[in-house]
C-alpha cells in the first residue's frame, strides 16, 4: 500500500465547500486511484482496480474500496467541520481534528475494507497465512495511516488557516 497525501485537498475542500464537494473531491481522488493501480499496478494494486480483479464480486469490492472510501473522507471531514463550528470550536483546534479524521476516514475504511473483503486476495499477494493478515494491515496502518494523520493535521491546520482567512478578508465589505 502506497503512503498518500491525496487526501489532504479532499478534507481541506470539504472544510471550504462543505460535506457534498469534499464527497466530489474524494470520488475524484478515488477515480485517480483506480487509474494509477490500473495502469501503473503495484504488488496491491488488485485492492484498488476493477480491472485487475478477478471476478465480477471482486471488481466490486475495488471500487468499493478504491472510490467509495475516498469519497466518505470528504462526507466525513465536510460534516465534522459543521459539527465542530456549529460547537464553536476555534480553527487551530477544529482543523487538525477534522484533518485526523479525514485521514484516519481514508486509512481506516480502506484498511478495515481489505481485511473484510479481499484478506485472502491480500495473503496470497503479500505470501502469509490468513491468520497473519490482520498483524500484516494493522503493520499497514502503523506505518502508513499514522504519518499520514499527523501530515494530514499539520497541513489542514496549515493551509486551511490560510484559506479560511482569504475567505473572511473576502467576504468584508469595501
Amino acid at each position: 500500500i502506497k503512503a498518500s497525501t491525496l487526501h489532504i485537498p479532499v478534507i481541506i475542500g470539504a472544510v471550504l465547500m462543505g460535506p457534498l464537494a469534499g464527497g466530489v473531491l474524494g470520488g475524484v481522488f478515488g477515480l485517480c486511484s483506480i487509474w494509477s493501480n490500473s495502469t501503473a499496478p503495484g504488488l496491491l494494486s488488485f485492492a484498488f482496480s476493477p480491472f485487475l480483479a478477478t471476478s465480477a464480486a471482486g471488481a466490486v469490492k475495488t471500487i468499493w474500496i478504491a472510490f467509495g472510501c475516498r469519497v466518505l473522507i470528504g462526507v466525513v471531514a465536510g460534516w465534522l467541520w459543521i459539527i465542530l463550528k456549529k460547537l464553536r470550536v476555534n480553527d487551530l483546534v477544529a482543523l487538525p481534528v477534522v484533518g485526523v479524521a479525514g485521514a484516519l476516514t481514508n486509512t481506516g475504511l480502506v484498511m478495515t475494507s481489505i481485511y473484510l473483503l479481499l484478506s485472502p486476495e491480500f495473503a496470497a499477494a503479500k505470501n502469509i497465512a490468513m491468520e497473519a493478515v490482520m498483524g500484516a494491515v494493522m503493520a499497514i496502518v502503523a506505518a502508513n495511516g499514522v504519518p499520514e494523520a499527523i501530515a494530514a493535521a499539520v497541513l489542514v491546520t496549515a493551509i486551511g488557516k490560510a484559506l479560511l482567512q482569504m475567505n473572511r478578508v473576502r467576504a468584508m465589505p469595501a
